[in-house]
């Protein structure tokens, strides 16, 4: 039997901290994975449920977005897929016996873990204006309440529709279409706090803001970099593609300002060597200082440059635009500037640049280490300059990977949840559905909270996610959903979101992957995308959580037909009953979809087009790939200052904490910690298991503060820290995002580090 969740809070403040790990995986992976998921489903429910993730005719994986390779393991997941798993097909449940115990004073002092751990949401349920606890409510009642809100609206405007990765295809498209039909283009999702620069910078450069390899090319490949990334972590399987690129022949450069264990070695569950030794995945590691990526990979450029015969002058010459200004820009890169920027020698660099001139087809794989900065869509350019150079696109084994982290996050941005559509998305939605869809650009995630508060948003409905620990600014972001007048979440499991409300809030219960949906033509299968453009069924097979679960299909279907009644013309209703009629309105709307129904029917799926890859085409404005040339920028880091970045600890997946251990990095039992170089730390007079204020600094001169943080000697690269979100959200500004993309800057935050208290570690900061 599975266990009961935890009846009290468990504290947080008191990690126990051992030297870091230097393999990931192995044995104690396994063990990990079976004690999780056994406790949160019990044995036969794991064996069932598990041998099922990620195969052909199972259910996708719920955690990241890694694709599969057409071979499958029979277990075809990573230690924290399992535990994704484990989350959504717990035997635990909350009821409304729950809420009742429960007023929202006392879950909104729990911390993120104690209430996710409390199992599914089993009904639909209301907080009413002044109400101390959430009762249940009945869907039609559910629905009738949020039709009142948002036609109470002055302007469609008004309202915000966040979605968050997990959401399929079918239902992101019915999603989209009802807010556009609706009257807005306000459609923040969590891309915009990801991989928004990756699209921008992609878009403007090659043309298709997606990654332009696929799994196959990493075996292709000659040489791998992956900057600003932790798979061992993020996206384990990763692990195993990297291991097979080895053994074919690849070499690995890693960058990134922390050592992680994934890099240095993999312990392949699956193999007997993975048990034993495991494979040595990093040939060459470049530990970087925050920010310095760019720096670096402008360097490289130049001395490409002017390393004879290093170019692909017959594809700079017939497919690429701009190369005349660049290369005058990368002549001009400086040495000095660089190793400081980098906090790299001189040495190390040029051993990166012999490993990529012997380098025929080179991949570069990037994450949020490189994409949440203030100059992150200019990092990015340089890295298509750098491929570019050399020819390293629309070549087999080359290419650009941004790895995304969650599962149809990239699905969800193809099927139309974007605040900037492109026109001719809208125009093929006015000629298949036949209305206008609104053509002004919308809010996108760090507008939206502006707008909420500033009071020019009154409604927030979210489609899955947890907005509230996801977001920066902790403090404005709480405010500011505070002062809507309803907030809206489509969940499967309780969140800080749910306990942050407006004056009236609603938790709309959803399916599951793991759980099969029937509806009135019989049994659904939904499709979602990987993060390499391979689209692909997935099927659940679980009984529901509950017998008042609806699909979030079911549910966009029917708050359609309630909010818009007889003036849509959509065929909502049709929709609701089979799925198979919004994929075949899909295929007419959405480029490489075309007889979606039959592509999706092959094993596997179907991969989508891609230009830049397929063919060497490219859809910019120029008609070719894009050379750019941008002023370098890294931050700067005042005297007795450090510079912070946020990241996962190895027991979490975005804001949900399975557990609160971080086992590679040495952590357990506890989240508040900060890690620092011994060096930066004898300097600031922080003694190794102190407890530490993290204050942040930035222009606005507002203090942040995140309190009873425990300091940990770690081998960071000099001037940087590291400590775990959502914790330490509330110290990035809501103002200080990337240009261009406007993703907050969560990997360069200014913090000074103050002498704290660890009782103020119990505090409700800790959440």
């Amino acid at each position: 039997m599975a266990s009961k969740p935890p009846a009290g809070d468990p504290i947080q403040d008191a990690p126990e901290v051992t030297a870091p790990q230097h393999a990931a995986a192995g044995l104690p992976a396994i063990g990990h994975t079976l004690r999780i998921a056994n406790r949160q489903m019990g044995a036969t429910r794991t064996a069932l449920t598990l041998l099922r993730v990620n195969q052909k005719d199972g259910f996708d994986c719920p955690g990241c977005a890694w694709p599969e390779g057409d071979k499958r393991h029979m277990a075809e997941f990573c230690e924290n897929g399992a535990k994704a798993v484990a989350e959504e097909a717990t035997r635990r449940r909350v009821t409304a016996e729950f809420f009742a115990s429960h007023p929202v004073s006392d879950l909104a002092n729990r911390s993120g873990y104690w209430l996710g751990q409390q199992g599914r949401l089993t009904q639909p349920m209301l907080l009413e204006k002044g109400g101390e606890h959430y009762e249940p409510v009945s869907w039609e009642r559910a629905f009738d309440i949020v039709a009142e809100e948002l036609r109470a609206l002055d302007s469609p405007d008004e309202a915000l529709f966040y979605t968050s990765g997990r959401t399929s295809n079918e239902a992101a498209f019915l999603y989209q279409l009802f807010a556009r039909e609706f009257g807005t283009n306000n459609l923040p999702d969590c891309s915009n706090m990801c991989h928004e620069s990756s699209g921008s910078a992609l878009s403007e450069t090659i043309g298709v803001g997606k990654g332009s390899v696929l799994l196959e090319d990493l075996y292709r490949a000659d040489l791998i970099i992956v900057a600003g990334q932790n798979p061992g972590t993020n996206h384990p399987r990763m692990l195993s593609a990297l291991e097979r690129a080895k053994k074919e022949g690849a070499r690995i450069i890693t960058v990134n300002p922390l050592p992680e264990a994934g890099m240095e070695r993999f312990k392949n569950p699956q193999t007997p060597l993975g048990l034993s030794r495991g494979t040595a995945l990093t040939d060459l590691f470049l530990q970087i200082r925050l920010g310095g990526d760019q720096a670096l990979f402008r360097m490289l450029n130049k001395l490409i440059l002017e390393t004879e015969g290093a170019l692909d002058e017959e594809f700079i010459q017939q497919h690429t635009h701009g190369y005349e200004e660049f290369a005058a820009a990368a002549r001009d890169a400086d040495w000095e500037e660089t190793l400081r920027a980098t906090g790299l020698d001189r040495e190390a660099v040029e051993q990166a640049l012999g490993m990529v001139l012997e380098s025929r087809s080179v991949v570069v794989c990037w994450a949020m280490g490189l994409t949440q900065h203030k100059h992150s869509v200019p990092t990015i350019r340089e890295i298509v300059n750098f491929l570019l150079l050399r020819g390293n696109i629309g070549r087999p084994g080359a290419g650009v990977c941004p790895v995304r982290g969650h599962s149809n996050v990239q699905g969800d941005r193809t099927m139309g949840i974007f605040e900037r559509p492109p026109e001719e998305f809208l125009d093929a939605l006015e000629k298949e559905f036949g209305f206008a869809p609104p053509r002004g650009h919308g809010h996108d995630v760090v507008r939206g909270i502006r707008a909420l508060r500033d009071g020019e948003s009154k409604v927030f409905f979210a489609m899955g996610g947890n907005f509230v620990s996801a977001s920066p600014d902790t403090e404005v972001t709480e405010a500011a959903m505070r002062r809507a007048r309803l907030t809206v979440h489509v969940s499967t499991k309780l969140n800080r979101s749910h306990v942050v409300t407006g004056a009236r809030a609603l938790i709309l219960p959803t399916l599951g992957r793991t759980e099969r949906d029937l509806q009135a033509s019989g049994e659904q299968v939904v499709t979602v995308e990987d993060s390499m453009g391979m689209v692909h069924a997935s099927r659940g097979r679980l009984e529901p959580a509950s017998k008042e679960l609806l699909s979030e299909t079911a549910i966009v279907s029917r708050l359609a037909r309630r909010v818009l009644g007889d003036a849509s013309k959509t065929p909502w209703e049709e929709f609701e009953k089979d799925y198979s009629k919004i994929r075949d309105r899909i295929s007419r709307v959405v480029p490489g979809f075309e007889d979606y129904e039959e592509k999706i029917s092959r094993p596997g799926g179907f991969v989508l087009p891609h230009g830049p890859r397929d063919d060497r085409t490219f859809p910019t404005a120029t008609g070719k790939a894009n050379f750019t040339a941008a002023p370098i920028e890294y931050p700067e880091l005042p005297e007795g200052r450090l510079l912070l970045q946020t990241l996962r600890s190895h027991d979490q997946y975005n804001t949900t904490i399975y557990g609160l251990d971080d086992r590679y990095r040495g952590i357990k039992n506890g989240r508040r910690v900060v890690l620092v170089n011994p060096e930066d730390a004898e300097r600031l007079g922080l003694a190794d298991g102190a407890y530490a204020d993290l204050v942040s600094e930035w222009r606005d001169g507002v203090e942040r503060r995140a309190a009873g943080f425990r300091v940990v000697h770690y081998p960071t690269a000099r001037g940087c820290a590291a400590a775990y979100y959502p914790e330490t959200n509330v110290l990035v500004p809501l103002d200080s995002t990337a240009d261009t993309s406007n993703t907050p800057a969560s990997k360069s935050v200014v913090v000074r580090i103050e002498p704290g208290d660890r009782e103020e570690a119990a505090a409700p900061a800790a959440r």
